[in-house]
């Protein structure tokens, strides 16, 4: 194998766990923290414990707090913010020359949607008005189940590389792939993006009715499939509506693949947000959904399905769409019902 160079930027524990994966290939890595202090404690430690706890680095992945010089000279380029900083971590790239020229292989592990004048967009939509033009059409996500924690460790992944442009899809499929990680390609760039940020909300809603099924006999693991099932179809519902164009992407790795493991795993942050709000009454704290997304970051994890959420509701309204389950937990995040009362009406109907 050729090895490359290639700059990750976001060390969070998807980018952290992404960038350790390469560099156990051989790849010169270099990841950008935000917080100086984690730079400094991959460089002298080889650990990130703040968000990937119980991993040594190689000594072939570095950090730096400099987003620029962890993207300079790479030849690919692995965005990993989150989404509602997606758009202004970007933008700080702009002036980075293998960016600014295009030359640069770009790819996207950020799920969510991104908010304009115009209502909620996809991710690689709204990248593209933000980097040169060279890069529209051109950009890749990369999705699938991939929980960090277990790509850290080396347990066996697959992952979806999806991009209009196969040469590009494929230069990342191959750079990704190895003995742990299985990676495929796909020309369905919304589709993937559909499932990457809906599948969070489901999850949310999986994590209540599994907390309430600890303490309920009405709710078993037959329950929990067929909220996962009847999800997946709403999944499906919101990618057709933004324009979705392989229906099996809903049926692949990309689809019902993950959005089992984000409602299964214990790794699952959604989930455990879903399991917080019965156990820990954690929306008491919050009016609505609008005040718990701005002071999201006092959770201690970032549970990227109640921001989705927000997205899928604006998205069902402008596209007059029936979503049963996505509706409702917007309606319990937005304080407008209780997460029992929701669960006995969805199943009466």
């Amino acid at each position: 194998m050729i090895q490359k160079t290639i700059g990750v930027i976001g060390a969070g524990a998807w980018g952290t766990a992404m960038a350790f994966a390469l560099a156990r290939e051989g790849h010169s890595v270099e990841l950008w923290a935000l917080e100086t202090e984690v730079a400094d404690e991959i460089n002298r430690l080889h650990t990130n414990e703040k968000y990937l706890s119980g991993f040594q680095f190689p000594p072939n992945l570095t950090a730096s707090a400099d987003i620029r010089k962890a993207a300079e000279g790479k030849d690919f380029i692995i965005l990993a913010s989150p989404s509602l900083f997606l758009a202004s971590t970007v933008k700080q790239l702009l002036d980075v020359p293998s960016v600014a020229a295009g030359t640069a292989c770009i790819g996207v592990l950020t799920k969510g949607f991104i908010p304009s004048p115009a209502g909620p967009r996809l991710i690689l939509e709204t990248l593209e008005e933000v980097l040169p033009a060279s890069y529209r059409k051109n950009l890749v996500y990369i999705s699938g189940p991939s929980h960090a924690e277990e790509v850290a460790m080396g347990k066996v992944t697959g992952l979806i590389a999806a991009s209009e442009n196969p040469k590009n899809s494929i230069s990342f499929r191959e750079l990704l792939k190895s003995r742990r990680m299985r990676v495929f390609s796909s020309f369905d760039v919304v589709g993937v993006q559909v499932c990457a940020a809906a599948k969070n909300v489901v999850a949310i809603a999986f994590g209540c009715l599994d907390a309430l099924a600890e303490s309920s006999p009405s709710f078993g693991d037959n329950t929990e499939s067929l909220l996962l099932a009847a999800g997946l179809n709403e999944m499906q519902t919101i990618g057709v509506a933004m324009g979705a164009t392989h229906a099996e992407t809903f049926t692949s790795i990309a689809g019902v693949g993950d959005l089992d493991v984000t409602c299964r795993s214990k790794y699952g942050r959604n989930r455990r947000f879903g399991h917080d709000i019965i156990k820990k009454n954690i929306l008491g704290a919050y009016k609505s959904i609008d005040d718990l997304i701005s002071h999201i970051q006092e959770i201690g994890y970032l549970p990227e399905g109640a921001v989705a959420c927000k997205y899928v509701h604006e998205i069902t309204l402008r596209h007059n769409l029936k979503l049963p389950i996505c509706s409702g937990l917007y309606r319990i995040l937005n304080r407008e019902i209780e997460p029992l009362t929701f669960i006995n009406e969805l199943l009466s109907e």
